[in-house]
């Protein structure tokens, strides 16, 4: 994700990519050079660089903190992957953390970000499909062992966090949370069928019952061949929003709703970058760069990022007790 964030900072007129730390002197070579940058394996000095304002940290999801911390403590603005970090009580130290050191923080959901997603999302604030009663996100994509066995913190509880549900599922069920609300009530079940030496799920599904009343179904896999497009469904009492891959549609029986759809390759379906493009990052990072100019919140804070994760962890909390989850109560508890 480096190179991802890396191209899309270099894109935007606002900023400039200064220097490139990583432990692997190779890797900050090869980035830094691509982008006319400095490059360090030395943590201490990168963060001590006065002309470095924002930090990008790219690490595995549960090394987060371990970056961001020390990042804001020297003055940096940053800006960490998703999920925010991999535990409610790490995720709500760096938020702290930032807070106090008076520095900006983002979470990339790059999605968010995506044309058609904006659009889906005006739609249904504007009440274009009426009272929601209904949401349901798909993320059934498949990756195959080789993925997990060469990228050793794929799949692992310290570092990934989980499995399917918090690293490739977690967009879309941002999108979720984002578009219809906050989550009341989760019952879940996860497991692991067709990989082997990983410690999250492959496979996992969820109840839900949100603030509103609607209800909804949470289905995120990495186990499901061939891949799937991610599919989020949301149904009112007007009409039902879809957003296909990256494609949204609106039905609401009118002639216009039967119009074919284009046909465009699955998003992250069978691989991390199948159909990549750098665009929403682009985007993001310039609604990150607008908001510490002036001085408020970007859309996606550390705030809006715990939102996400805790409904991934309660469901990972509902399927090892085997009970509902009140998610607001469970959150608490964890972040208190």
């Amino acid at each position: 994700m480096a190179d991802i964030h890396a191209e899309a900072l270099h894109q935007l007129e606002s900023t400039k990519l200064v220097a490139v730390y990583s432990r692997n002197a190779e890797n900050a070579k090869r980035l830094a050079s691509k982008f006319g940058a400095e490059f360090t394996t030395d943590w201490d000095e990168f963060l001590a660089n006065p002309e470095i304002k924002l930090v990008s940290v790219c690490t595995p999801s549960g090394a987060h903190l371990e970056y961001g911390a020390p990042a804001a403590a020297a003055g940096k603005h940053v800006v960490v992957e998703k999920p925010i970090e991999v535990t409610l009580e790490k995720a709500r130290e760096l938020i702290d953390t930032c807070l106090h050191y008076k520095v900006h923080l983002s979470v990339i959901f790059q999605n968010r970000f995506i044309p058609d997603v904006q659009q889906m999302k005006r739609v249904i604030s504007e009440g274009g499909i009426g009272k929601i009663h209904l949401a349901d996100a798909y993320i059934k994509w498949f990756r195959d062992q080789e993925y997990y066995d060469t990228g050793g913190w794929r799949g692992s509880l310290a570092l990934d966090g989980g499995g399917a549900l918090i690293n490739q599922s977690v967009h879309t069920i941002d999108l979720l949370q984002w578009m219809v609300g906050e989550v009341e009530e989760i019952y879940g079940y996860t497991g692991t069928f067709t990989h082997e030496r990983i410690e999250g799920e492959d496979t996992g599904i969820a109840l839900l019952r949100f603030h509103n009343g609607s209800i909804g179904v949470i289905e995120g896999a990495t186990s499901v061949f061939p891949a799937q497009e991610r599919r989020l469904e949301i149904h009112g009492d007007q009409g039902t929003a879809v957003l296909q891959g990256n494609k949204f549609t609106l039905l609401t029986g009118k002639p216009a709703d039967q119009e074919e759809q284009k046909e465009e390759e699955g998003v992250g379906a069978a691989s991390p970058f199948a159909g990549f493009s750098v665009e929403p990052h682009k985007n993001q990072f310039a609604d990150i760069v607008e908001a510490i100019q002036s001085g408020g919140d970007s859309s996606v804070s550390g705030e809006e990022a715990l939102k996400s994760l805790g409904i991934v962890l309660g469901i990972y909390e509902s399927s090892s007790t085997h009970k509902p989850v009140q998610l607001q109560e469970f959150m608490y508890q964890k972040i208190r």
